[in-house]
């Protein structure tokens, strides 16, 4: 089975260069320069991962990653000529998994695209067939087969991330899951102790939830230990 990824990018050679250097691990590519284009893609054809550039003719790569969002779990990757927090922090609010920015080296965009495809891979009901499993935590109902949450009857719009992330605290209720086991988990990559990948997407989570920062109901603060839903 091919492994199938969308590039949106209207700058034709930085398109053309990424293509190059997915085809060489074997990937199926689809490019395009124009949100519309990709739209129709995703609709028609079956993905596993996109890499949208944030500056786009017809719509901004946000738009186009939120409306991706409506209906798809594959992973999405922003490319971006911003380096400012904010925009960051508005991809990976909307839905994207993660983001490089201008001009980038191919070889990391790559190393990342495998990362996200591993944890797509892993996690993703639709690519590792599972028996129902669900969990309802004091109003907090999350089920892996569906890959949904509903928290007091409100379905929360999570990213795969965030979605991970809960189900691993989830599945581990009442025990103290640590930064590196959290980012191990969910990232499939070996974790640094400056990393604060964790810390940001549990922040983001947190938010998504109405949860105040100082006394969560649900995800809960070890300090110097890690996080726990009891």
């Amino acid at each position: 089975m091919s492994t199938d990824i969308l590039i949106v990018d209207d700058e034709e050679a930085i398109a053309n260069l990424v293509a190059v250097y997915l085809k060489n691990e074997g990937y199926t590519v689809h490019v395009f320069g124009t949100a519309a284009e990709a739209l129709t893609c995703v609709e028609h054809q079956p993905l596993d991962l996109a890499i949208l550039d944030v500056m786009l003719p017809d719509l901004d790569g946000f738009t186009l990653c939120q409306k991706i969002r409506e209906r798809h779990l594959f992973p999405i990757l922003m490319l971006t000529a911003k380096v400012e927090d904010m925009d960051k922090i508005t991809g990976l609010t909307l839905g994207a998994d993660d983001y490089i920015t201008k001009p980038f080296n191919p070889l990391e965009l790559v190393a990342r695209v495998k990362t996200q495809l591993r944890r797509y891979t892993r996690y993703n009901p639709q690519h590792q067939p599972e028996a129902l499993e669900e969990y309802d935590i004091r109003g907090l109902q999350i089920s892996k087969a569906t890959h949904k949450c509903v928290l007091f009857g409100e379905e929360l719009s999570l990213t795969p991330l965030e979605f991970s992330i809960l189900w691993h605290l989830c599945s581990r209720q009442g025990q103290v899951v640590s930064s590196e086991e959290l980012f191990e988990a969910v990232w499939g990559e070996r974790y640094m102790d400056s990393n604060n990948t964790v810390m940001s997407h549990i922040a983001r989570l947190r938010e998504k939830m109405h949860e105040p920062s100082r006394k969560p109901k649900f995800i809960k603060t070890v300090w110097g230990v890690g996080y726990t839903i009891a």
